[in-house]
C-alpha cells in the first residue's frame, strides 16, 4: 500500500473552540503554534521535534491552529485566500500522522487578530497548560508582531524555534507548493508535501464522449476549496471506497470537441463499476502533457494510448 494511503493512526482529539473557555487540557502539553497549510516536510520536521520533546517529558502534543488562513482577516479580500492546499479532513489526518494528540481549531476572529502576543499567551496558551512551545523560525504572533525568538521573553517556559528545512532549490514552504500546483508541477508539490497532493471530488454525469472512443471517464466536481493543478493531462492514483486505482486525469476544456467548460475527468484503469454520486480522492503523481487540440478523433485516441503507457509506468 502506498505510504500516502493511510487510515489507522495515532488517536487525536479535535476540539473546535470559540473562546478560551472551550479549552479543556487536564495535563501539561508540548504546544505547537502555526497555521500549517499543507503540513509539508518543513512542518513535519517541526512536529517531529515536538514529538521527541513530548516523549522525553512524558507529555502530549497539542496544537492551536485556525480553520482558515489569517489572511482573510488581516488583508483585503481575495478569492485565493479562501483556497487550501489540503482539504480539512486530509489536513487533520496529516496532523494525526505527525503525532498531534490534542487539536484545537479556532476562527482567526477580530478578537484574536487584535490581541498582542502577551495577551494571546495569557488567554490561550495558558489554558492549554503549555510546558514547552515549539514554533517555526518565521513564526510571528500578535498585533505587536513578536517573533519566535521574542516568545522566549513573554512565555514562562521553554520555547524551541525550529530552523527551515531546505532542498536544492531553497526553503521548503507552502508558497512554493502553491506555485508548483498552479504551474502543473504536481510531482514537485508532492515531493515538498512528502506525499502526493490529494483532491476530493464527487462523480457526476458527463456527456459520455470518452466512452464512445474507448476511454470512459469519471467526471468530477470539486468538493473542497483547494488549489487545482494547471490545465493538462496527469498520471494519478484515485481512491474509490478505500481502494486505489491507477489512472490519468485531464483538467481543462475539451478543445478537440470545441468544449467551452472547464472539466475535471479521470480515466480509471481496470475499473468498470458505476460510481455516480461517490466521493473519491485523486492523488496527483506527475504531469504527462499540456491540453492539445487534435485534428481528428483518431489522433486523439492515438495520443491517449501513449498517455496511458506513461501513466502505467
Amino acid at each position: 500500500m502506498p505510504s500516502y494511503f493511510w487510515y489507522n493512526m495515532t488517536m487525536i482529539v479535535t476540539i473546535p473552540i470559540k473562546t478560551e473557555k472551550d479549552i479543556a487540557t487536564p495535563e501539561p502539553t508540548v504546544l505547537v503554534l502555526g497555521y500549517f497549510d499543507g503540513i509539508h516536510l518543513g512542518h513535519q520536521k517541526l512536529f517531529s521535534i515536538a514529538g521527541k520533546i513530548a516523549e522525553e517529558k512524558r507529555l502530549s502534543v497539542a496544537l492551536i491552529t485556525f480553520h482558515e488562513s489569517p489572511k482573510l482577516t488581516l488583508k483585503p479580500y481575495s478569492p485565493e485566500n479562501l483556497l487550501h492546499i489540503l482539504n480539512p479532513d486530509e489536513r487533520e489526518r496529516k496532523f494525526k500522522r505527525a503525532g498531534v494528540e490534542n487539536l484545537y481549531l479556532m476562527d482567526f476572529s477580530s478578537r484574536v487578530a487584535n490581541m498582542t502576543a502577551q495577551e494571546f499567551v495569557d488567554t490561550f496558551v495558558k489554558e492549554v497548560k503549555a510546558d514547552t512551545i515549539v514554533v517555526g523560525f518565521d513564526y510571528s504572533l500578535g498585533t505587536d508582531r513578536k517573533s519566535a525568538e521574542d516568545l522566549k521573553e513573554i512565555f514562562d517556559g521553554e520555547v524551541v524555534v525550529v530552523p527551515p528545512v531546505e532542498d536544492e532549490k531553497g526553503k521548503i514552504s507552502s508558497t512554493r507548493i502553491r506555485q508548483a500546483i498552479l504551474e502543473g508541477d504536481v510531482k514537485e508539490a508532492g515531493q515538498l508535501l512528502g506525499s502526493p497532493l490529494p483532491t476530493r471530488g464527487i462523480v457526476v454525469h458527463g456527456n459520455a464522449r470518452g466512452r464512445t472512443i474507448g476511454y470512459p471517464t469519471a467526471n468530477l466536481v470539486l468538493l473542497d476549496r483547494t488549489y487545482m493543478p494547471a490545465d493538462g493531462v496527469y498520471t494519478v492514483d484515485i481512491e474509490i471506497k478505500r481502494k486505489l486505482y491507477r489512472g490519468m486525469a485531464s483538467v481543462g476544456k475539451n478543445v478537440t470537441f470545441d468544449g467551452e467548460e472547464e472539466r475535471f475527468e479521470v480515466n480509471i484503469f481496470d475499473f468498470d463499476e458505476d460510481i455516480y454520486g461517490e466521493t473519491v480522492t485523486v492523488y496527483w503523481l506527475d504531469r504527462i502533457r499540456d491540453m492539445v487540440k487534435f485534428d481528428s478523433v483518431e489522433k486523439l485516441v492515438k495520443q491517449l494510448e501513449e498517455d496511458k503507457k506513461v501513466a502505467q509506468k
